[in-house]
């Protein structure tokens, strides 16, 4: 079955670097299979068995810990969870402008109350809505403008986050399709 690893806050700003062709050699040494990545944000496809998401995502944060030195949290995602995401989102249909969608991928699934929480929050004039292990966001500007970026979600939700532009939620769900095994 075919996963995405997403990783938070790598390749930026020329802090916590890590090259995808070295990423993905070093993955491949230790059993990964079918790896590829998709731009330098730290967007890691690989075919596994995945028992337990959970565990593959402690094992990876701590095999780049290991391997390059820092901290990074890992959010690991299966083909159908991403599609799911997709079906999901209330903001994204035919007509949207995708330049104004983005999707903050969360390590578990927020509590009612830090949802209901945030919702309180002043983030106009952007909007958002959480669904399972999702937040999907409306930005009507840059979302280099907006307040609801990962540590919004991480300081008022209670949990790791990640966030991706629409764009390039839909080309990782066609890499996905694409490199089933």
């Amino acid at each position: 079955m075919n996963y995405i690893a997403i990783l938070r806050g790598i390749n930026v700003g020329g802090k916590r670097k890590i090259p995808m062709a070295d990423l993905r050699q070093n993955l491949e040494k230790i059993g990964f299979k079918n790896v590829k990545t998709y731009i330098q944000s730290g967007n890691i496809i690989f075919n596994e068995n995945v028992k337990n998401i959970s565990k593959m995502e402690t094992q990876l944060e701590k095999f780049i810990l290991d391997t390059y030195g820092f901290e990074v949290p890992v959010i690991i995602r299966s083909a159908e969870q991403v599609e799911k995401a997709i079906s999901d989102n209330p903001y994204f249909s035919k007509e949207s402008d995708l330049d104004r969608l983005h999707l903050s991928f969360l390590k578990q699934a927020p509590d009612a109350e830090n949802i209901d929480k945030a919702k309180n929050a002043n983030y106009e004039p952007d909007s958002f809505e959480v669904k399972g292990k999702n937040a999907f966001v409306y930005c009507t500007g840059k979302y280099s403008d907006s307040k609801l970026t990962n540590n919004f979600f991480e300081n008022k939700l209670k949990v790791a986050a990640t966030t991706r532009n629409w764009k390039t939620v839909l080309k990782l769900q066609e890499l996905l399709q694409k490199d089933a095994v």
